[in-house]
């Protein structure tokens, strides 16, 4: 997606001269990721379209909850935004994107993404007495949209979302999308990049595409990722609401934007909650 005409100017504006490396961005939604270089300095653009709504969320996570991660230099530091233009310029982070790569595979990384998970937790927690609640609609409204899920699963969905219990929740600042594909390595250090979903959520929710995934591969990855978080938050039925909550949004979200593989993965997921 090309850049507005009005985050254009603000970038000739505030970056002048600045030249275009490499795009970033991923195709599947509105937002536009490029790497630039200006004054001998490489910096990362983000660029939302109308619909955007990850740049705020981006910006909250950089002004209110990133500081610790940026002074240990493991998460990009803001150098530009314009919240009513949907832009934002970063520093450059290097290192290597750790999916596909060996690195995916090393303990070592897991345990540097979960102490990087721990800093980011470590907030004073907010105590939300409509979380449950607003969990239970906003799966029954997904339910509601187009999706591919068999008659005889939804017909369980919908009863055992309907039926779950709405208690208070624990929130704190979370990723959401800890997955090593917005995990860099270098030189042994674990960074993250893109906060796009950030938000006030269960700390346990920064682990459900992990466990989806990268801790069914090899358990000495899950091992480590606690042992750098400092140990594991998860209890079982909030365990399990989250989990259906990920799976019933994957597969309607993958669907509406066209990507099979990962509504597929949905489908496992919610195959696993409720297996025959």
């Amino acid at each position: 997606m090309p850049l507005s005409d009005r985050q254009t100017a603000l970038l000739a504006d505030r970056l002048p001269g600045h030249e275009v490396v490499a795009d970033h961005g991923w195709g599947l939604v509105g937002t536009t990721v490029l790497q630039i270089r200006h004054d001998g300095a490489d910096l990362i653009v983000k660029a939302g379209d109308d619909a955007d709504t990850h740049i705020a969320r981006e910006l909250r996570a950089h002004r209110e909850w990133l500081a610790p991660l940026v002074a240990r230099g493991r998460a990009p530091e803001l150098r530009h935004a314009d919240a009513d233009a949907k832009l934002l310029v970063t520093r450059y982070l290097p290192g290597a994107l750790v999916q596909d790569t060996p690195a995916e595979h090393e303990p070592s990384t897991y345990r540097g993404a979960g102490e990087l998970l721990a800093l980011l937790h470590d907030r004073p927690a907010v105590v939300d007495e409509g979380y449950g609640a607003r969990l239970r609609d906003t799966v029954l409204a997904r339910l509601g949209r187009p999706h591919r899920i068999a008659p005889g699963l939804l017909a369980r969905l919908r009863a055992e979302v309907a039926g779950w219990p709405t208690p208070a929740a624990r929130l704190v600042p979370t990723h959401g999308d800890w997955h090593p594909r917005n995990w860099l390595v270098h030189d042994g250090v674990v960074a993250v990049i893109d906060l796009g979903r950030a938000a006030l959520r269960p700390a346990p929710t920064d682990l459900v595409r992990l466990a989806a995934r990268q801790f069914r591969w090899d358990p000495a990855l899950e091992t480590a990722h606690h042992d750098g978080y400092g140990g594991d938050p998860r209890e079982p039925g909030p365990w399990r609401r989250e989990w259906i909550a990920e799976a019933v949004g994957t597969a309607t979200w993958a669907l509406k934007v066209g990507d099979e593989p990962f509504e597929a993965h949905g489908h496992r997921m919610l195959a696993e909650a409720f297996p025959d």
